[in-house]
């Protein structure tokens, strides 16, 4: 991975991790550990220039992953988890679940996306991810708005 793909994904996260009144707090630093954990597995998905939209895709994706509920996550759980997102904000009609499952562990989820709308020159899509962790759902509402290059971020 590049240094600039490197320092991208780093100041991401940085930003991330600052949010908050009084710095950051458990959610926060989840969210900026998903986004650190999600851009370097993206790294290893393209190649080239490819590598670095990944990277970028993989940051995003798992910053909506690293919230309090990714704390309970294995890597694999997370690649899964990202993976239903990204298909879910791309091409998934709007109430109908995404699903995933880990055959290693018994955890899996479903991320709902909501209608497309925009928001400013944005396409946006609001959602709901679900992951059932030893049987017990735990269910996080957000929403996610694709930027110019394609790549999807978390809004507050």
């Amino acid at each position: 991975m590049s240094k600039i793909a490197v320092s991208g994904v780093l100041a991401v996260a940085l930003l991330l991790a600052g949010c908050g009144p009084e710095g950051p707090n458990k959610a926060d630093t989840g969210l900026a550990v998903g986004a650190i954990a999600g851009g370097l597995l993206g790294s290893t998905v393209g190649g080239g220039g490819g590598r670095i939209a990944a990277t970028m895709v993989g940051a995003v994706v798992g910053g909506i992953v690293g919230s309090e509920i990714g704390r309970s996550m294995d890597r694999q759980d997370r690649i899964l988890a990202e993976r239903a997102e990204f298909d879910a904000f791309e091409r998934g009609d709007a109430g109908r679940p995404v699903r995933w499952r880990n055959s290693e562990n018994g955890r899996y989820g479903e991320v709902v996306p909501m209608e497309p709308y925009r928001r400013g020159s944005f396409d946006c899509r609001d959602y709901t991810h679900t992951i059932y962790i030893d049987g017990r759902p735990q269910t996080m509402r957000g929403t996610a708005c694709r930027n110019p290059d394609g790549t999807w971020r978390n809004e507050a």
